[in-house]
């Protein structure tokens, strides 16, 4: 892999890496202390990094990472959630990107994710938003969210069933139950599975083959096969509107306080139904 060319998320903490090699720019969540847990800078500083891709001529795909080698993303921050720090920016555009400044980001340049661990929760939200996927031989995928008192609110429930057989799917929606890299590409849901140490390398390398064709073909041929109008997926509208909806309703719940209190308590939590 060529050497990139590296620069930091505009937050202190450098929540989020930006590099460059070539015309491929690599975007690693940098927060492996917390598996690469989902904070507001995080959102932002992916968001913003889309944005510049998509305004840039020069960067022809996009590849997504997280740092070190235990996790990909293991979710929204239930501890900062816990605390009532928000996860999503309060700015009005980078607020319609959705999580992690990721999910409902319809650019027009081919984004891949590099799974070089866990992918849970929000993790595998960002993997299903994704146009490809290279996963390593531990990783693993899952929509735990219930077992929290909260659900899958990323485009992870409709998601989901949209790409792997529903059956599975709902199974794994409904019982929080995680499946492995070598299911998830049975299921067809990564693209590869590969040794961790090759994960980003080998992302890279499909990145790069897509940059071998024209750029602007490829652009307008993901704009017509994700139909992306304006960076909107019309198709998507009324399924997210609903999951706003229900979203809203769970929130107000008891078990919904519940679930990551206990989370960030490190016990088995109560549920009411309520």
């Amino acid at each position: 892999m060529a050497n990139p060319v590296t620069s930091g998320s505009d937050d202190a903490d450098r929540s989020v890496l930006v590099e460059r090699i070539g015309a491929v720019m690599i975007i690693t969540i940098n927060r492996p202390n917390v598996r690469n847990a989902v904070n507001l800078a995080v959102s932002v500083g992916i968001g913003d990094a889309l944005a510049e891709a998509e305004g840039d001529r020069g960067v022809w795909a996009i590849v997504l990472t997280g740092a070190g080698d235990r996790a990909f993303c293991a979710g929204a921050d239930l501890k900062a959630l816990a605390r009532g720090e928000r996860t999503i920016s309060d700015d009005p555009t980078r607020a319609m990107w959705g999580f992690a400044g990721y999910v409902n980001h319809h650019i027009s340049k081919p984004t891949i994710a590099a799974v070089n661990g866990m992918a849970l929760g929000g993790g595998t939200e960002l993997v299903l938003a994704s146009d490809l996927a290279v996963a390593a031989e531990e990783a693993i995928f899952g929509l735990p969210e219930v077992k929290r008192g909260i659900f899958a609110g990323a485009g992870g429930l409709f998601r989901l069933p949209a790409q792997i057989p529903p059956k599975v799917a709902m199974s794994m929606i409904l019982t929080g139950d995680p499946i492995t890299a070598a299911m998830a590409l049975e299921l067809h849901l990564v693209n590869a599975v590969v040794p961790q140490g090759d994960v980003l390398d080998t992302a890279v390398d499909l990145a790069e083959r897509i940059c071998a064709n024209s750029p602007l073909a490829v652009q307008h041929s993901k704009r017509v096969a994700k139909g992306i109008i304006d960076q909107r997926i019309e198709a998507e509208a009324a399924a997210w509107d609903l999951s706003a909806k229900e979203l809203k309703d769970l929130m107000r719940s008891s078990d919904a306080q519940e679930g990551p209190k206990a989370f960030a308590e490190r016990r088995t939590p109560v549920w009411s139904a309520e």
